[in-house]
């Protein structure tokens, strides 16, 4: 409730919109206020939740083998993954092996999520630590297990990661490269005879496991009938060799978010002419490459009325075919336009407006209540009373 302008009752609807109607309106979701600047419903909470948990008898065994999540991970230099876990069950110590989505290690190190430089020996229940020894950044949401054997953690590490890379292959569809997407799409040319849709494939480098799923959410924001956004690697660290080799071979941009290359990475971005692109900000990266698309999408054709006239003479001039003698009755007939005929209430035609002339001269337009004479490229069977709409072509900007 810190936040200016704040109403909690507009947030109790948005819970409610997503199935999780709160206690206040007769659901089963507690819903607490709280203040992080002045303490207020702090109290409140902390008696909620000890009644909460004696309500549904919610339990922990500190004398097993520790079961949790992790809520966040990011790669350190000089440290490596540090992961914070929190403990459902069990309790969690130093040298325990963990399995953990895909990636698995042995706990080296603890430290309190708090006070970051003081390290703990054991977490139990609901204690949150920031762990050291994973081999590689999972994800944030995943569960963790303890096993017995770190033998056994890689196998089911590497089978997780496995199945995963069947999935992502099996759902491979046209690659295109950077450039070419660029030029295919300043051109129109994105969909050909023999595929349906086609990929911009990007390599996302980030700090932290959250910033990468922030990243993520917001690219699946952007959806256009044509074009995918396809990520073939997102993971905490640095800009690598193998990232910019993976780039070459599967044509895909490298975004690199509060990251930056290795010197060795850099070089061989340089000389394989690898695209990276560097962003601190999260929004700046969707509104980069919403730019591209919509900047560089073939522009939609729309069609803008400009006005009616009604035909009330036909004069056929030798050497120049037939002239309408018209009364414009809406709007204005403008030079370059393209002209509709009607005909008892059905189309004839449409034509290019050869010539728009008003006493005598050659006019840019003419406008309501005034008379003209227009002459249709390529139609001379213009008859008294035929309706003449006119419009015009503008081209419109795509957006996603």
């Amino acid at each position: 409730i810190d936040l200016p302008d704040v109403d909690p009752n507009r947030i109790l609807a948005e819970l409610a919109e997503h199935g999780l109607t709160p206690s206040q309106w007769g659901g089963g979701v507690e819903v607490v206020e709280t203040s992080a600047i002045t303490g207020q419903g702090i109290d409140e909470l902390l008696e909620t939740l000890l009644t909460v948990a004696e309500l549904h008898e919610l339990k922990a065994n500190p004398d097993r083998p520790a079961i949790g999540t992790c809520l966040e991970a990011e790669q350190e230099p000089g440290r490596g993954v540090i992961a914070k876990l929190i403990v459902k069950n069990g309790t969690l110590r130093i040298g325990d092996v963990v399995v953990c989505g895909t990636t698995y290690g042995r706990i080296k190190a603890m430290f309190d999520t708090l006070q970051t430089k003081r390290r703990v020996k054991e977490a139990g229940p609901s204690q949150p630590v920031n762990a050291v020894g994973l081999e590689a950044a999972p994800e944030a949401g995943e569960l963790f297990v303890v096993l017995d054997d770190i033998s056994v953690a890689r196998t089911v590490a590497e089978e997780r990661e496995a199945e995963l890379r069947r999935k992502e292959l099996s759902q491979i569809t046209p690659r295109i490269s950077f450039e070419d997407f660029q030029r295919r799409l300043a051109e129109g040319q994105l969909v050909d005879e023999d595929q349906e849709i086609v990929n911009l494939n990007l390599i996302i480098r980030a700090d932290v496991r959250g910033s990468i799923e922030a990243i993520q959410k917001e690219l699946q924001k952007l959806e256009h009938p044509q074009v995918r956004i396809k990520i073939l690697q997102a993971s905490v660290g640095g800009i690598t060799v193998g990232d910019v080799t993976l780039a070459e071979a599967s044509d895909a941009v490298i975004i690199g978010f509060n990251v930056i290359p290795d010197e060795a990475a850099r070089s061989l971005a340089d000389q394989k002419g690898i695209e990276i692109r560097r962003y601190n900000v999260i929004y700046k990266v969707t509104d980069d490459i919403k730019a591209l698309l919509e900047g560089r999408l073939k522009p939609e054709e729309q069609q803008v009325e400009l006005g009616q006239a009604i035909v009330k003479q036909v004069f056929h001039i030798s050497r120049v075919g037939t002239v309408a003698g018209c009364y414009v009755v809406r709007g204005t007939i403008e030079r370059g336009c393209r002209i509709r005929v009607f005909r008892d209430g059905r189309v004839v035609g449409d034509y290019e407006l050869e010539s728009l002339r008003r006493e005598k001269e050659d006019v840019k337009e003419v406008s309501r209540g005034m008379e003209c004479g227009i002459k249709l490229a390529g139609f001379n069977d213009v008859k008294q009373d035929d309706v003449l709409e006119a419009y015009k072509i503008v081209e419109v900007a795509r957006t996603l």
